[in-house]
């Protein structure tokens, strides 16, 4: 059996770094404060805060808003004590930062972020305020699964605490250790763009008859021309000989192939009016050359699961069939057929691998 494949390609999106809209990530660590060791009832002057302490919280961030800086709401929650004093202080801490992702094409994705938040306390002592903070911090996500991710970092917290008991003013320095699972919702997926076409090969030049001086010939009746396989082109100039009825041939007699490309729409089986035109004339080929079938396989990446990408395959792949039929081919010599995720021509991790796995291949034979 001779095969012709035929493919469709999909480009990888350009809305931002992320595949997914946002992002969810419960938190939890550790806090130490610069001020533990002043901040006693006695202590006139003291900075305000409470002892180290360990904090949880959620963070949440949005992807697909910029191209570059992607915002974080960020709050985190801890309850400490202060040095001499038995009542705990819930301190509760709300941050709005916009976070930088550097796009490694690995399970890792360095970040770095910083913005401004605002502090307040509970259970006040009279050296503790509530207050804006600047944060600044740095950290990694490592990808566990296409959409969960550890992601683990360390957020710098400044606060001016004003009016300490003694009319002073003192600064606040918290450091916090984080870590947490980022889950990652409302997918995106990429426009089409077609793959870039090859060159054809110019044909070979074909050679310059020599000249050959013959005796002049004796006037004799002049011979039918010849097509033995009836295919149009007379034997002398039909370098494919015997050609079986039933395929359309080119000026030297063998059998013309043809191409095409289909684009898809993410999570879709229109075709647009490119596509439409491009499946109409492979239906006139189709016509012109009856001696064909063809098998319509519909390839996806790994975006989804496999029996969801196994359905999307088949149903593309069958749109193309139906198309084909209503200009008339004969249903007799269509098939249709999905092959899911399992066959990708390149990596499943970038998202130009992902664009080139989603395609469709039309396979002709005798």
């Amino acid at each position: 059996m001779k095969k012709l494949a035929f493919s469709g390609l999909l480009a990888a999106t350009l809305l931002g770094a992320s595949d997914f809209d946002y992002q969810i990530t419960p938190v939890a660590g550790y806090l130490w404060n610069s001020t533990a060791n002043e901040n006693t009832l006695y202590n006139e002057g003291a900075t305000g805060g409470v002892l180290d302490h360990g904090v949880i919280g959620l963070e949440a961030q949005l992807n697909n808003l910029t191209d570059v800086i992607k915002p974080e709401l960020s709050v985190l929650y801890g309850r400490g004590s202060t040095n001499g004093v038995s009542n705990k202080t819930n301190v509760l801490t709300t941050m709005i930062n916009g976070v930088y992702e550097m796009d490694t094409s690995t399970v890792f994705t360095p970040f770095a972020k910083a913005g401004v938040g605002y502090e307040m306390y509970t259970n006040n002592f009279p050296n503790d305020y509530d207050g804006v903070v600047l944060d600044a911090g740095i950290g990694t996500k490592i990808d566990l699964t296409k959409r969960i991710a550890l992601k683990l970092e360390g957020l710098y917290m400044y606060k001016m605490n004003n009016n300490g008991m003694d009319g002073s003013n003192g600064e606040v320095h918290n450091i916090a250790a984080l870590a947490g699972l980022a889950f990652s919702f409302g997918e995106k997926a990429a426009p089409v763009v077609e793959e870039e076409k090859k060159p054809e090969p110019k044909p070979e030049p074909k050679p310059e008859p020599k000249a050959v001086v013959v005796p002049a010939p004796q006037p004799v009746a002049a011979a039918a021309p010849v097509d033995s396989d009836h295919d149009g082109v007379f034997d002398p100039d039909d370098k494919c000989p015997n050609t079986p009825a039933g395929f359309k041939v080119d000026t030297d007699g063998c059998p013309v192939k043809a191409t095409l490309h289909l684009n898809f729409s993410t999570d879709s089986t229109k075709v647009d009016a490119e596509g439409t035109a491009k499946v109409n004339a492979f239906a006139t080929f189709l016509k012109e050359s009856p001696a064909y079938k063809g098998t319509i396989v519909g390839h996806t990446d790994s975006t989804a699961s496999d029996k969801y990408n196994q359905k999307l395959s088949e149903k593309r792949a069958e749109k193309v069939k139906a198309m084909l039929i209503e200009q008339g081919i004969d249903a007799s010599r269509l098939s249709a057929m999905g092959e899911g995720e399992k066959m990708p021509i390149a990596s499943n991790k970038t998202k130009a691998g992902r664009a080139e796995n989603r395609r469709i291949e039309v396979e002709l034979c005798k």
